[in-house]
């Protein structure tokens, strides 16, 4: 559930990831398919719709690169290669054993495992570390915010994310307040500049280092 997010999945911190895949999901399936939305960026729908062949090879081993196929993306735009990251691999290969035979996450039928199905995993996964606002979009949101805060150029990123331009992509990334506060003391011209080194209290209200913060 989406809570006080003006409609937008919660990005989550690290820490709120570990906490979810340590005690939050229970399997090797679930942890493996939103591994998959983390680790590629993938929406919910091409994570549950990957095909088998295209994630392992004849022998078992895991494939360099994650394929999402052009059928299964968001308007159908293009086929998506992204590389398979270590953290991923190791998922990867826990789950080959209970893999699909067509489909990496079979369903109950002969298809694959319903988005609505991993939304009700999703959701009790949070509620059992208690953490709020997280919906099956807050994996690609958080991938794509990462990448983003570790100055990865937006060209780069839309490559693994599969968005149609800049502009969408963009209205995906969350900027922090702490990211905000940066950006506007880098404005400080008026003081000399060994006096523009300060520190915020969690107000965001300016201390100097030569004051001491009114009580």
């Amino acid at each position: 559930m989406k809570i006080n997010r003006h409609g937008r999945a919660k990005i989550l911190t690290q820490e709120e990831i570990q906490l979810v895949f340590s005690d939050g999901l229970h399997n090797d399936r679930d942890k493996t398919l939103f591994g998959v939305c983390l680790f590629t960026a993938a929406r919910i729908r091409e994570g549950c719709t990957l095909l088998t062949e295209d994630i392992y090879t004849p022998k078992g081993q895991v494939r360099p690169r994650l394929i999402i196929r052009k059928a299964n993306t968001k308007g159908k735009l293009a086929t998506r290669s992204v590389p398979v990251i270590e953290d991923l691999r190791q998922l990867l290969s826990n789950y080959y054993p209970i893999r699909g035979e067509t489909y990496l996450f079979p369903g109950r039928s002969d298809g694959h495992l319903a988005e609505d199905s991993a939304a009700r995993i999703l959701r009790t996964a949070c509620k059992e570390v208690g953490i709020i606002g997280v919906s099956t979009h807050s994996f690609r949101r958080t991938a794509l915010t990462q990448m983003s805060n570790a100055g990865i150029p937006l060209r780069v990123i839309q490559e693994i994310s599969g968005h149609r331009n800049l502009e969408q992509l963009q209205k995906y990334l969350e900027v922090s307040d702490s990211q905000v506060l940066g950006a506007a003391t880098t404005l400080a011209m008026l003081s000399p500049a060994s006096e523009n080194v300060g520190k915020y209290d969690y107000d965001d209200i300016y201390i100097h280092p030569k004051q001491s913060p009114k009580a």
